[in-house]
C-alpha cells in the first residue's frame, strides 16, 4: 500500500511517500511544499492545496497520514497552522483518499521511543530506516514518519478488526 505522509505548515508543508508491504516499508519519495510569505493568506493556503495536489496524481498514494495540529502558546500561530492544515486536508479528500490523523507525539513515540524526540533525531531514524534516502529538509523528514506511523498503526488496526470478524 502507498502512503503519503503529511507534516503541515503555513510556510512549509513537508510530503513523503512510502510504499509498505506488510512489515516492509520503502521509500518511495518526500520534499515539501512551500508557500510564498509575500502573498495573502488565502493564496498561500491555495498555494499548498495544489501542491498536495500534485503530489497525490504523481504519486497516486491509497492512503494518507497528518499530523495533528498542536495548541501553542501563540494563538495567532495555532490559528494559522490550522488553516495551512485544512487547506491541505482539501487536496486528499477531493481525491478520496482517507487521511488518517496522528498526535505529533504519537508520530514522535513510533520512530524514535520517545513523544519529546527533536527534529534532528526523527531525521536520523528516518535516515535508518530508509538507507540512501536523501531527506528534502526536516519537514519531509516528519512527513515520512507520519507515514511510517500509519503504516504501523493501520496494519495493527487491520490485524484486530481480522481478528474479530474471524472471531465472530
Amino acid at each position: 500500500m502507498r502512503i503519503l505522509g503529511l507534516d503541515p505548515g503555513l510556510r512549509h508543508t513537508g510530503w513523503g511517500v512510502i510504499e509498505a508491504s506488510g512489515s516492509r516499508l520503502s521509500h518511495v519519495a518526500n520534499g515539501a511544499v512551500d508557500s510564498d510569505k509575500d502573498r495573502p493568506i488565502q493564496e498561500r493556503l491555495l498555494q499548498l492545496c495544489e501542491g498536495v495536489t500534485r503530489v497525490i496524481a504523481e504519486f497516486r498514494p491509497a492512503e494518507a497520514a497528518i499530523e495533528e495540529t498542536f495548541v501553542s502558546v501563540n494563538g495567532a500561530s495555532t490559528l494559522k497552522l490550522g488553516q495551512a492544515r485544512g487547506a491541505i486536508l482539501l487536496a486528499p479528500a477531493r481525491a478520496g483518499i482517507p487521511v488518517a490523523e496522528y498526535p505529533a507525539t504519537l508520530i514522535k513515540k513510533s520512530l524514535v521511543g520517545t513523544g519529546h524526540a527533536g527534529k534532528q533525531q526523527v531525521g536520523m531514524m528516518v535516515r535508518m530506516l530508509f538507507p540512501g534516502c536523501e531527506l528534502h529538509g526536516p519537514d519531509a523528514a516528519d512527513a515520512l514518519a507520519a507515514a511510517v506511523c500509519h503504516a504501523h498503526h493501520a496494519a495493527t488496526q487491520r490485524a484486530w478488526s481480522l481478528a474479530a470478524a474471524g472471531a465472530q
